[in-house]
């Protein structure tokens, strides 16, 4: 089928997509590099393309001012510091957040805040870190401050088809010795585009938890309102909402948790006093105290015209066309099959758009019911100039309950893969040895995510590829590179 015909099919399957012809208006205006070099991009839950006109504004910004340190008084600081607050107040008024409940950390990115919170938040003896098995590494790496002071850690577990939650009510009313209890969970998987459910933050504070919402994989496509769902703690990555500049998250936090952080250390810009005769520190109050060195202040201007951008599109507008091609692209990955009728694509994850996002993972298997390689997908998809992610996605949880890895299983082959067989983070590790001792198991899959650019024939040109692998023995010559 042509391209022309898809489309009208298509069209007419969702007609709501037709009212999102902005898009096709921005992708022409600001991602032309896209079509004149033949290239489908499809990662953006890794990293949304950054538009022209961002670009190009900033750097008329930088050209045009001069801007300064902005831990000082003279009027290039001032400067700075004016931009840098209007930074903070675009935030908050994009994710609709009252200003006297919630102030704006600016971090590296999302995993910047999220090891300023690890590293402060009050965990100890008879306290709890409670988490879903659905999580980036960034969250699952706060499990080692919980550990250091002597919290339980519990893992809410995933259904294996579904990656769904299961009801976290009876994990949340387990009893607690009265320590500092947290919650993490994302509002959407950046494995299989699982949204779990917000109503989720307002359960978990009854209960007395404070409440991590990782918004990294979920922002870039949908409305986060923080007038209508209060986490206590949000980091996002500003470069998956619109590209540009890299380097640039932060920490949305409410007032009343953040003062419950205690920072391990200080550093230049966090403190009010410091004094080594007397031996003495006293931090800076609210932001100030987690903002450590120099902030970004070059670049944070860049994020208000990101926002602007995301408001002259409409956020809304973005999240109705990603959720067609989404459901399209889930239909037709369905629908793929060998000739002897056997699927040809294992999906992980929802199969329909029901409490999902625009993020896809799934593995290619022959007629026989051998795996492709992942990395082989990938290798072929980078010869016809498609940009796809494959591996585990920085989502060992996820991963494991996809690809069906118990936890007998992946310590056993982890310590054959160790030469003395003794498991710490710094042992070396044989993932050739790991990868035998798995078997004909996956060890990843194949991501595909829809975005802010995207389009109808950045799906159909995907599928198109996908299907080449039709009737075609699954290779057993890659090293995949694991969780």
């Amino acid at each position: 089928m042509t391209l022309s015909n898809a489309y009208r099919d298509f069209i007419t399957t969702f007609p709501s997509y037709g009212a999102t012809y902005a898009v096709d208006l921005l992708r022409a205006q600001e991602f032309s590099r896209l079509d004149e070099h033949g290239h489908v991009y499809l990662d953006y839950t890794g990293g949304c393309l950054y538009p022209l006109s961002l670009v190009q504004e900033h750097a008329a910004l930088l050209e045009a001012s001069i801007l300064g340190n902005p831990h000082s008084q003279n009027p290039a600081s001032q400067a700075s510091t004016r931009l840098l607050e209007k930074a903070r107040a675009d935030v908050l008024r994009y994710f609709r957040a009252d200003p006297d409940e919630y102030l704006v950390i600016f971090t590296a990115n999302a995993s910047g805040g999220l090891k300023l919170l690890g590293e402060s938040y009050p965990f100890s003896s008879g306290g709890q870190f409670l988490l879903v098995a659905d999580n980036h590494n960034s969250v699952h790496g706060i499990r080692e401050y919980a550990r250091r002071a002597g919290a339980a850690i519990t893992y809410v577990p995933l259904d294996p088809d579904t990656l769904r939650a299961p009801d976290i009510e009876p994990y949340l009313a387990h009893p607690g010795d009265g320590g500092s209890r947290l919650f993490a969970f994302p509002a959407q998987s950046n494995f299989s585009g699982v949204q779990h459910p917000l109503r989720w933050v307002e359960l978990a504070r009854a209960y007395g938890y404070d409440v991590l919402l990782d918004a990294a994989a979920f922002v870039p496509t949908n409305r986060l309102d923080l007038g209508q769902v209060q986490p206590d703690f949000v980091p996002v990555s500003f470069y998956k909402m619109f590209g540009y500049p890299t380097g640039i998250g932060c920490l949305l936090a409410r007032r009343q948790a953040l003062a419950k952080l205690r920072r391990p250390w200080f550093a230049g810009g966090t403190v009010k006093l410091v004094s080594t005769k007397a031996d003495l520190h006293l931090l800076a109050s609210g932001q100030e105290a987690f903002e450590e060195g120099t902030v970004n202040y070059l670049g944070v201007p860049a994020v208000s015209a990101g926002l602007r951008l995301l408001d002259a599109i409409g956020i809304e507008t973005v999240h109705e066309r990603v959720l067609a091609l989404t459901a399209y692209f889930l239909d037709a990955l369905r629908a793929l099959r060998h000739s002897s009728g056997s699927p040809l694509v294992h999906i992980y994850g929802p199969l329909d758009n029901a409490q999902r996002g625009a993020t896809i993972a799934f593995n290619l298997v022959d007629a026989h019911g051998d795996h492709f390689p992942y990395q082989q997908i990938e290798a072929e998809a980078n010869t016809a100039n498609l940009s796809v992610r494959a591996g585990c996605f920085c989502n060992p949880g996820a991963g494991e309950y996809s690809l069906t890895h118990t936890a007998d299983e992946v310590r056993r082959c982890v310590q054959l893969a160790i030469p003395d067989g003794q498991i710490v983070p710094t042992a070396e590790f044989d993932l050739h040895r790991f990868h035998q001792c798995i078997g004909d198991k996956p060890t990843g899959a194949v991501r595909i995510s829809f975005g802010l650019a995207s389009n109808f024939a950045d799906a159909y040109r995907a599928l198109n590829f996908l299907a080449t692998f039709r009737d075609r023995p699954a290779r057993h010559d890659f090293t995949e590179r694991g969780c």
